[in-house]
């Protein structure tokens, strides 16, 4: 196992104005409708016309790549960009097939040096060099604002037209790339999209319920996010279905990446201990246990009751084991405080369900871990290891590939980041080192992980953040052409890579 990298193209990639590329709901409500609540929402008022310029400069990002000795990088594919209206039969966009399929074979011809951190994880193992090995994620928040306006994208409330649609997507995505790319994610952090899309209204479309501070306020945040949810898992059921049927012999994997928030009892009561229980239920299970087990969490079919809906028996027959490998985003971890379940309580946001305080701070006062530069993130790499934990003993410990870990850097236009302080990034550094050393410690427990991703590649467009948090290990020079300048971590990362011995050694946690 090995360090690796990752973008989402509608972050780091050009995703408007070349290429026939349609909208989609975030670029929709955040540039075209200039004039709305939900355009304004963004911290710099920035849009992600450009993100990062990886449209245009993909080759030099290959290269660095190559560079730092990378054997993968994992990327989404942007459904507008294939498919403008969002249906085949809008039309398939040959000029975003034609890109990617450019990166794809940039990616595989150009082989990398041996990684040496797999002998940290693996008492032997054998390294075959195949150049730089594409893992694609086929939906990364990015839905046709064709389908938003036709019927609602993932609120659908058939449970048909956006499933049929996603398929149909995925499909073109196979046929078009499936001879090279081996490794598949149906969708990126379905959790996030659906409680920030229609509970809080974060992110795009920006539904919430009347009362809140959102775009749309004539949603429902306690019922929204479930239809949402429950179509992402359909449509990845029949996804992977489709793919096992007709795509079998290309002898590739495919899964999805759950964006996992630690949770630890905010203190020593068995109250509390459920607490996190229930917590982990709709941060995790929520989208685990139907590919698992085929149906949600008890706790949220307690809880939420008839808001959630119901699979029929061929919806879990597909579902269950819909996958071969799996992904973990993984951040930050947080406290959580039991609140008593009694109609005295309302929850507001189906997030709520978990009838559980989430703290950034414990009893003493003090939070999780250190702070990390942007608000929400705090140093807990044990948190990690909880959860593959949780993996490995509730879940059948499956193929596990951790799929986004990192930090950003601040840099706004009250509180600048200077280039040299940018490129300086020890603290990155030191982050980086403490989550791949408590990797070892959870593979030397069992856990299944196959390889680490960090986030990302490149300083990029971060949704309501804007350009005001930088996470990636290589600076983006966005006033000079996006000139791109290796950061400390990204040189360390080189090191560990092409060396037998790096200079730095990994931390280990005390």
């Amino acid at each position: 196992m090995a360090p690796l990298l990752a973008a989402a193209m509608n972050h780091a990639a050009h995703p408007v104005l070349r290429s026939h590329l349609g909208p989609n709901n975030e670029s929709f409500s955040r540039h075209h409708l200039s004039s709305s609540p939900q355009s304004k929402r963004i911290m710099d008022g920035s849009n992600a016309d450009i993100g990062a310029n990886s449209y245009h400069m993909y080759k030099t990002d290959v290269r660095l790549l190559k560079e730092m000795g990378m054997d993968a990088y994992r990327f989404s594919i942007s459904w507008p960009r294939i498919l403008p209206k969002g249906t085949v039969e809008g039309g398939i966009n040959q000029d975003g097939i034609d890109y990617y399929k450019r990166l794809i074979n940039l990616l595989l011809e150009n082989g990398k040096t041996p990684f040496f951190l797999a002998s940290l994880f693996m008492e032997s193992h054998n390294l075959v060099f195949k150049g730089i090995e594409p893992y694609v994620t086929i939906f990364h928040w990015d839905v046709p604002q064709a389908l938003e306006e036709k019927y609602g994208g993932f609120l659908d409330k058939t449970h048909k037209r956006i499933v049929n649609d996603y398929k149909n997507f995925a499909k073109v995505c196979f046929d078009n790339f499936g001879d090279k790319v081996k490794n598949w994610l149906t969708f990126n952090e379905p959790q996030t999209f659906t409680s920030f899309s229609y509970g809080t209204g974060v992110f795009a479309p920006g539904r919430c319920s009347p009362g809140l501070d959102c775009a749309i306020p004539t949603g429902n945040s306690l019922v929204e996010p479930y239809i949402a949810g429950h179509n992402i898992l359909l449509a990845h059921a029949e996804a992977v279905d489709l793919y096992n049927k007709y795509y079998k012999g290309e002898n590739g994997r495919i899964g999805l990446a759950f964006d996992v928030m630690g949770r630890v009892p905010y203190g020593t009561s068995f109250l509390d201990e459920q607490a996190k229980e229930r917590s982990m239920d709709i941060n995790l299970g929520w989208f685990l246990e139907p590919v698992v087990r085929g149906d949600y969490p008890f706790s949220m079919r307690s809880l939420a009751r008839e808001r959630l809906p119901f699979f029929s028996d061929k919806q879990q027959e597909k579902l269950v084991g819909s996958y071969n490998m799996l992904g973990i985003n993984y951040y930050t971890s947080i406290f959580s405080k039991h609140i008593d379940i009694s109609p005295k309580y309302s929850p507001v946001l189906n997030t709520d369900d978990a009838y559980a305080s989430q703290e950034t701070y414990g009893p003493d006062g003090k939070p999780i871990g250190p702070p990390m530069g942007n608000p929400w993130i705090y140093l807990y790499p044990e948190g990690l290891k909880d959860i593959l934990m949780i993996m490995k003993n509730k879940y059948g410990n499956p193929p596990i590939y951790i799929t986004e870990n990192g930090i950003g850097d601040v840099d706004t236009k009250e509180k600048p980041l200077p280039m040299e302080a940018a490129l300086n990034d020890y603290k990155r550094l030191d982050y980086i080192q403490r989550h791949i050393s408590t990797l070892k410690e959870s593979i030397d427990l069992g856990a299944n992980v196959h390889g680490y991703f960090a986030w990302s590649l490149l300083d990029n467009f971060e949704w309501y953040a804007g350009y005001t948090e930088r996470y990636g290990i290589v600076y983006v020079d966005r006033k000079n052409n996006y000139t791109r300048y290796m950061k400390e971590s990204a040189k360390w990362l080189k090191e560990f890579n092409t060396a037998k011995k790096p200079s730095k050694k990994i931390i280990t946690p005390a």
